[in-house]
């Protein structure tokens, strides 16, 4: 004769899941969340979303401070908005790759923003700048795929990730810093 499989009582049932409830309710309360909890994360897709424009925009409401971190900038939309902001008396830096800068659009655009007086470093790793980042003053960043130029914009297949959060912005702003400061990766351009 084999054992016959008891249930538990529905009131045990009941119990157990009112008891679990309350225990995921308190430690939601008492346990700290984790950074990003509370990021607002905006997806756009390049050709279909214009990326690029979006981006553009972000660089307008700059008051602090502007980290951009880019293989290629060539877009004038760019350029003039980060420009713009350096007038405005924004702190803009851009970190990017020494390689791209043979490009002629690519140098167009460097002696641009170094005329406007914004300080310019390049990679030492040539081809090795992937990063595509904007930080802006400790509350937005960006990241994705797109590059700042009118094809990343208008053509190609691309994705900008526009993330608000503090504790995240911060980071990337702590890591963009750390770049910068890196003086065996990166050097001054001109």
């Amino acid at each position: 004769m084999t054992p016959a499989y008891h249930l538990p009582p529905v009131n045990a049932v009941r119990f157990r899941r009112v008891a679990l409830a309350w225990a995921l309710i308190v430690l939601s309360l008492v346990a700290p969340f984790g950074v990003g909890w509370g990021a607002t994360v905006e997806v756009y897709y390049g050709p279909d979303d214009a990326p690029l424009d979006r981006l553009t925009a972000l660089y307008r409401h700059a008051t602090r401070y502007l980290y951009v971190a880019a293989y290629g900038l060539t877009s004038p939309r760019a350029v003039e908005a980060m420009v713009a902001a350096k007038k405005r008396g924004v702190d803009v830096r851009l970190i990017t790759d020494r390689q791209r800068t043979e490009d002629v659009k690519q140098r167009t655009a460097l002696h641009t923003l170094h005329l406007a007086g914004i300080p310019i470093l390049v990679n030492e790793h040539d081809g090795l700048m992937h990063l595509k980042q904007v930080v802006i003053d400790d509350n937005v960043n960006t990241t994705g795929s797109m590059n700042h130029t009118t094809s990343g914009n208008r053509y190609n297949d691309e994705r900008l990730d526009v993330i608000t959060d503090h504790a995240i912005t911060v980071k990337a702003r702590e890591k963009f810093l750390a770049m910068w400061n890196d003086r065996t990766r990166y050097r001054s351009w001109k």
